[in-house]
């Protein structure tokens, strides 16, 4: 695996959600790096990823309630294990589980694997709350997937929050998640 600065030199053989994420990124001039990988089946080829970014990509869960009313996308550290529990009574909402892949393709226009903050550049109806963990906040930088499995990007997660996001016309909750059995 390589890093290179922004987008392919050819789009032709990538999926047009993928050409549609680096446009809408370079349109705001958000600058990011990118590496190409197969799928990632399991947490070591997660830490190959993460050691040629130079960073620890994001979790992200498309969470949503029981009813399928409410939507989220729950952005934490890798190393956190997610509780429902704990997650469920910071946002007042019981019985969290995963949402379908389906409602994943309806809302974000990604696929299991590549669930991402860049999938909220296609919620037009906002249908989607954006919850993110605290610590992920602190970090300079976050890795995320550009809507496919196949590459990740690493940006300054101050143009995630301050260009990227206004841009969707998302805002964000911050959650607290220990991630432990307390």
């Amino acid at each position: 695996m390589e890093l290179f600065d922004g987008r392919p030199d050819s789009v032709d053989d990538r999926l047009p959600r993928e050409v549609r994420t680096y446009d809408f990124l370079d349109s705001l001039g958000i600058e990011y790096k990118r590496t190409d990988h197969e799928p990632a089946n399991n947490m070591e080829a997660c830490n190959e990823i993460d050691a040629v970014l130079g960073v620890i990509i994001c979790k992200n869960l498309f969470l949503c309630n029981r009813q399928k009313t409410n939507f989220y996308l729950l952005m934490m550290p890798g190393d956190k294990k997610f509780k429902t529990k704990e997650l469920s009574s910071q946002i007042n909402s019981a019985r969290l589980s995963f949402a379908s892949p389906e409602d994943m393709l309806k809302y974000l226009d990604i696929e299991p694997g590549a669930v991402s903050i860049m999938g909220l550049m296609n919620d037009k109806d906002h249908a989607v709350q954006l919850l993110i963990d605290e610590d992920v906040l602190k970090g300079e930088e976050l890795g995320c997937h550009p809507c496919v499995c196949t590459s990740s990007l690493k940006m300054k997660t101050v143009d995630v929050i301050e260009k990227f996001l206004p841009a969707t016309g998302h805002d964000f909750l911050t959650v607290h998640l220990v991630g432990e059995d307390a």
